[in-house]
Formats: structure tokens, C-alpha cells, sequence
């Protein structure tokens, strides 16, 4: 006996083994007896042609090959909501009969019918889906909502639902669920490949409370999720990666709740596209990965100026982009609020090859960075970045017009453009003089030879020794030279240098496995030892 055909099954999602698709016709096919369905593959490699079959063409794929025809009865068209639950958790009527439940008793040769034991047993099931508040039915074949009402009575105190990889075909299922569901606070229905509005629809009060959604690969437009974005009034975080959106609009009284937006794995046209996004007052973290963009830039801020866009912005996330000048890294430092960024996979972080370096130049060119690459920034760092960043770019701003003298100072704007943090650090480190860069060579100072004065202050019978180290020997082996020298066990010893940059400020050398010049200690520059 041939499958019933659901009378809605154009447009509706089936699943096929493992292979998910859209019916896009329901009909027969020339030569061939019966029903047949022919459904466009998410994989095309699940198909054999483009939805004709000898010279008829019954219905259009996106790809020459996405296409096939199928029996009804090999689709699954899916379940409801509350039976994919109960499967899931084990509630479903089968399990009681397996385990048991009868209604008969014997007592001795007396056999006892207890009447409404059926209601007891559903009684119970009832009470467990009350308890449930956080449900997961992903891949469990959910197509529809049910009976209505159904899920407001049964599953009361959900707050909780992951509906990925489903087989939901329009946004109006998700609300029919939603709007059961009074305390909706997470929603998940990533993977569905879904329909939704293409005008503006009498909002719902459903997500009335949502905090939290992921329509990961739903093929969702910005326009469309602008449409819906009216029924979201307290969304907080925003999760739409690999939807092929490519163009951005203004979110005009909508989404300005909203704390994270994930629009990772979209190919955006430009980099100014952020551009309409920027005025969200809340937002906190945006999530950029793999968006194909190539520069940023903030147009109403000047060098060393704050951008106005973005005013809450405090993570960042652009690797995996094509941005190749660091031009775009300086427009970061004019993010007010920024305080991490990942940027690992952009052209940008080939002009240096080796890669302390590239981490010390990002640093000393976003000042407030905490947080690069899920490494924290500690102060030292932060110090020594910027140190040698002036250092290392001090020949390029004499010759640009930069002096020591205030009153001479007129770098060129080829050159702030280039390093608009320069004269901060300039302020805040001193100008370098000429006599200072003498003889500097750029990004490939390697284990240069540091003369350097070692004093035991709280030991006056110590003599002062001069000792020239190379700048990459560690804390920890220079521990082990004073050990030969004092007799003192370096895991006793404290180290700490003061130099005449820093105003007679003491740094301690607090990091056995640090380098001396993560510490920015130049020739001339005087270790303290106490013990």
C-alpha cells in the first residue's frame, strides 16, 4: 500500500536516511506509475540531476545535480513537538506498556482490575515533562508544533529549547511552539532551512522573554531578521552564521538590546557594512570570523581620536579575514570600549615573521587591548611593547619631522597616519633622541649584548659588578650567573632593574621564563638583587 502524502508536503522538509531535503514537487512522472516526490538536496552530491527528467523539467534546484525523485515512502515528513520530547525522554506511552503498567492484579485465585490506571501513568508522565526545563530534540525529526495548547499544558516550565537540525520549514512553526511557552529564555533551531517573512507581520509575543538565539544556516537574510527582529524585545545575543547574508541594514528600533551578534562564516560585500550595524547601544561582542572583509576603518574619528560607532564594543573577533594592512589595526585603537580581540589568519600577520614581534606591534597599537588572541596582557607586557614600538620606529620619525623639542616637533602625516600612537607613546615613555637610535636595526636586534650594572642594595659590602648578557638570556638564567657569583640560591633571589627612563621606578623581574627583553631593560640600565 503506497504512503500517504501529507497534503501540505509542497515546501515541506523530509529526511532521507541521513540526507535532509525540500519537497519542491508531488506528482507523477511520464513513463512511471504512482506518486512520486522530487526533493532538492541540502547535498548535492545526494542528487542526480536538476529536478527534469527526459526533457520534462517538474521542478528547479539551486545546483545541476541537487535533485532526485523519491517514493512517499521513503520520506520522513516528522514528528510533532511534544511526541519528539517524549521519545527523547523516554515518556512516550510504548515505554510504559514495556515496562509494565498494567491494570490487572491477582490475590490468590482473585484477579483485581484497577480502573484509571492508564490516567495514573499519564498522570506521571505529566508531572516529569513539568520538571523538564531545559530539552534538547536535536535531530529528532520535528516538523510541526501539535494540537494547540498541547505544549502549554504538558511542558509548563521550559525555559531552554534546542530545535537544531530539525525538519522545520517556516518560521510560523517556530512561533507556534514559542508561543506555548511562557518563559522562553534560549532557543536553538539552527540547521533548519527555514522560510520567513518577507513583510512586516503583527508582532508576536512569543520570545517575549528570549534572551538568547542561534539560527546558524537557516539561509535567514539581514532583511528578514530585521523583519523578525520586532518580536524579540529583550534579545541579548544573536547567532546567524553561514546564512550567505552579504548585505547589511540599519537596525532602526530593533535589536538594541542585543549584548553579542555571530555573524561568522558570511561573506559581507565590504568592510563598511559594519558601518550599519555600528549604533547598536548595548552591543558587547561581535563575532567576525571568516566574513571575507578586508579593511576597517572609522571615518568620523582622526588619529588618536575615539570613534562614536561601536560604543559599548568590547570583544572583537576578526580572524580568518583577508585584512593584509595594519592601517586597519590602528582604526581599533579608536574603539572606546575595546578590551580583547582575536585576529589570528589575516595577510596582515605575514609582513613579520617572527611572532613575538607581531604580538608586541598589535599591542603597542590598540592601547587598552587586555585580552589578544585568548592570551591575557600583562602590564609588563604592555610596557615592553611599547617601549620598543618607539624604539623600533624612532629613526622613521626623526626623519619624518619628529624632535625632542616640543617647539620642533612636526612629524609628517604619512607618518601619524602610519603610527598614530606614536606621540602618546612619546608622552608617556619620552621622545627618543638621536643618540638613542644611533646604530638601530629595526625588528632584528636577535641576542644583542646588554651592558648592564648589578647592585645589592640591601648588601653594601657588595661591590657593584658590570656584566655584559645577551638581551634574550632569561630571568631564570640569570638567577643561575648570580648563583655563581653570590652563592645564593636563585629560588631565593629577587630581581628587579630601574633605568633612567622610567624616572627612578623600580620593575620587578617577576617571570623566571621571560627573556630580558620582554622587560624592555636597555644598556646601561642597572639589576637589583635582594635576597
Amino acid at each position: 500500500m503506497a504512503a500517504a502524502v501529507p497534503p501540505d508536503a509542497l515546501g515541506r522538509r523530509v529526511a532521507c536516511g541521513t540526507d535532509y531535503g525540500t519537497v519542491r514537487y508531488v506528482g507523477s512522472v511520464s513513463r512511471t506509475a504512482g506518486i512520486w516526490l522530487g526533493v532538492e538536496w541540502d547535498d548535492p552530491q545526494r542528487g542526480k540531476h536538476d529536478g527534469s527528467y527526459e526533457g520534462t523539467q517538474y521542478f528547479k534546484c539551486r545546483h545541476p545535480k541537487g535533485g532526485s525523485f523519491i517514493r512517499p515512502n521513503k520520506a520522513n515528513f516528522g514528528v510533532d513537538f511534544l511526541t519528539a520530547v517524549k521519545d527523547r525522554y523516554g515518556l512516550n506511552d510504548e515505554q510504559d506498556v514495556q515496562c509494565g503498567t498494567g491494570n490487572t492484579v491477582v490475590f490468590g485465585t482473585k484477579t483485581v482490575e484497577f480502573v484509571g490506571m492508564d490516567s495514573v501513568a499519564e498522570q506521571q508522565r505529566q508531572v516529569q515533562l513539568n520538571k523538564l526545563v531545559d530539552i534538547s530534540v536535536r535531530e529528532c525529526a520535528v516538523s510541526h508544533a501539535g494540537q494547540e495548547e498541547e505544549i502549554s499544558r504538558t511542558c509548563a516550565n521550559m525555559r531552554h529549547i534546542n530545535l537544531s537540525k530539525n525538519l522545520i520549514a517556516s518560521w510560523e512553526t517556530v512561533i507556534a511552539i514559542a508561543s506555548q511557552v511562557q518563559n522562553l529564555e534560549t532557543l536553538n533551531v539552527s540547521e533548519n532551512k527555514m522560510r520567513f517573512p518577507s513583510t512586516s507581520t503583527s508582532t508576536s509575543s512569543a520570545f517575549s522573554n528570549l534572551k538568547i538565539l542561534a539560527l546558524n544556516q537557516t539561509e535567514i537574510t539581514w532583511t528578514e531578521v530585521l523583519l523578525c527582529a520586532q518580536g524579540w524585545p529583550v534579545l541579548e545575543e544573536l547567532y546567524l552564521s553561514s546564512n550567505n547574508i552579504t548585505v547589511l541594514e540599519r537596525p532602526d528600533n530593533v535589536l538594541q538590546t542585543l549584548k553579542l551578534l555571530d555573524l561568522s562564516d558570511n561573506q559581507l560585500l565590504d568592510g563598511n557594512q559594519l558601518h550599519l550595524i555600528a549604533q547598536l547601544p548595548r552591543l558587547e561582542q561581535l563575532i567576525l570570523r571568516n566574513t571575507g572583509i578586508s579593511s576597517i576603518h572609522f571615518p568620523d574619528a582622526g588619529f588618536g581620536c575615539k570613534t562614536k560607532m561601536f560604543p559599548s564594543l568590547k570583544r572583537l573577533a576578526i580572524n580568518d579575514n583577508k585584512i593584509s594592512q595594519w592601517s586597519s589595526i590602528n582604526e581599533l585603537d579608536k574603539l572606546p570600549s575595546l578590551r580583547a580581540l582575536q585576529c589570528n589568519n589575516n595577510p596582515f600577520m605575514d609582513t613579520e615573521k617572527n611572532p613575538e614581534t607581531l604580538i608586541q606591534l598589535i599591542i603597542a597599537k590598540i592601547s587598552q587591548l587586555e585580552v589578544l588572541n585568548n592570551c591575557e596582557i600583562l602590564p609588563a607586557e604592555r610596557r615592553g611593547a611599547e617601549l620598543d614600538y618607539r624604539k623600533i620606529f624612532g629613526k622613521d620619525w626623526l626623519e619624518a619631522g619628529g624632535h625632542w623639542n616640543p617647539e620642533k616637533n612636526k612629524p609628517s602625516e604619512e607618518f601619524l597616519a602610519a603610527h598614530p600612537r606614536y606621540p602618546t607613546l612619546c608622552l608617556k615613555y619620552g621622545a627618543p633622541e638621536e643618540g638613542e637610535l644611533k646604530g638601530q636595526q629595526p625588528l632584528t636586534l636577535k641576542n644583542q649584548l646588554l651592558t648592564l650594572t648589578i647592585k645589592c642594595p640591601e648588601k653594601p659590602e657588595q661591590k657593584p659588578v658590570e656584566k655584559k648578557l645577551p638581551e634574550s638570556m632569561t630571568i631564570q638564567k640569570v638567577k643561575g650567573l648570580l648563583y655563581r657569583l653570590f652563592k645564593i640560591p636563585g629560588s631565593d633571589l629577587k630581581l628587579s632593574y630601574k633605568s633612567s627612563k622610567l624616572e627612578g621606578k623600580e620593575v620587578e623581574l617577576d617571570n623566571d621564563l621571560k627573556p630580558l627583553q620582554f622587560y624592555s631593560i636597555e644598556s646601561g640600565d642597572c639589576v637589583l638583587v635582594r635576597w
